[in-house]
């Protein structure tokens, strides 16, 4: 089945290649749209710059979150459930195509799509960055030509019926998600479901970090989702500790307190790491910073100081045995 059709855009053609099934789906913000997608030059060879099928993960894009490509949006929402199409696009429409599929390549490659980018539109980054670090992208980059894109539609979601990520959320929809992952965390920490409620609790974070992106450091607004996203990395350490994850509570404790130098339970949080991994010279101060910083916690730290010197005791006994054990020659026959 091929059937040619000219959409109401400049610059496009497409051609169905199978039917597919059903009305055409209604778009609206927040959609999600599903599907496969090669990318073709308009060339004797039609040679092939992009497939998703060899990666074996369906596209997925966002309607209305100013995907770089506007295009594929207009193309998709001409096709219906199963459907197959070939779109030709004018080099008007393709422009951005080097940039994003930079990024999903990076994705496939388990990098960041941003890595290295200024905080700055695709077209800004474009002239900042001469390179997208593929030779063939290079080329779309400097001369803008027609593409041709098979596509595959397996799905439209509407936004009520999926599970939206975190990216994909609005200002108050992030907003709003905080408290109910807070609170679905504890909830799993009372069940002892300790990694289930770290997911939790990171995913918030998440949520609150993407805000401050926005915000000027230091600033008011900075600061009020820092004081949101503070007891949630706490929370989160809490739960590393719970599953013996010590180097991640140190590395998170440590930045925590780089911001802020005065928290008692994020010194505390590191010291129990710092001991468990036989740091006992910075798990000692630590401990006694917090003494310092919050003498309610005195006991809990007095208890921890002499639970430190049991464990050191312990462990100097053992490693004289084991070294003394090394040294000592073997006994004859």
């Amino acid at each position: 089945m091929e059937e040619t059709y000219l959409l109401n855009v400049e610059g496009v053609r497409k051609k169905i290649l199978h039917g597919g099934q059903g009305e055409l789906p209604k778009l609206q913000d927040g959609s999600k749209i599903t599907f496969h997608f090669q990318t073709l030059k308009d060339d004797f060879e039609r040679t092939v710059i992009d497939d998703s099928r060899e990666a074996g993960i369906p596209m997925e894009i966002i309607v209305g979150k100013m995907f770089k490509l506007e295009i594929w949006e207009t193309l998709l929402s001409s096709m219906r459930t199963g459907e197959v199409a070939e779109f030709w696009c004018d080099a008007i429409h393709t422009g951005m195509y080097a940039l994003v599929s930079r990024g999903m390549r990076r994705i496939a490659e388990g990098r960041d799509p941003l890595e290295g980018q200024k905080h700055r539109c695709g077209m800004g980054n474009m002239f900042d960055y001469h390179s997208t670090g593929y030779d063939d992208l290079d080329e779309l980059q400097r001369t803008p030509q027609p593409l041709i894109f098979i596509m595959e539609l397996f799905r439209v979601e509407e936004p009520s019926a999926y599970k939206r990520d975190t990216w994909a959320m609005s200002k108050e929809e992030k907003l709003a998600a905080v408290p109910v992952l807070h609170s679905e965390g504890n909830r799993l920490v009372l069940r002892k479901e300790f990694a289930q409620a770290a997911a939790k609790y990171q995913e918030a974070v998440i949520c609150l970090r993407n805000l401050q992106a926005k915000e000027k450091p230091w600033e008011e607004g900075w600061l009020k989702l820092e004081r949101l996203v503070t007891p949630l990395v706490l929370n989160y350490c809490q739960c590393q500790l719970e599953l013996g994850e010590y180097y991640e509570v140190l590395e998170h404790t440590t930045e925590l307190l780089q911001k802020h130098k005065d928290n008692a339970k994020a010194y505390f949080k590191r010291a129990k790491a710092h001991a468990a991994v036989w740091n006992e010279r910075e798990a000692r101060e630590d401990f006694l910073r917090v003494a310092h910083l919050d003498p309610s916690m005195a006991a809990a730290v007095k208890k921890e100081l002499k639970q430190l010197g049991e464990r050191m005791r312990k462990k100097h006994v053992e490693d004289r045995k084991r070294y003394q054990g090394l040294f000592q020659p073997p006994r004859g026959p």
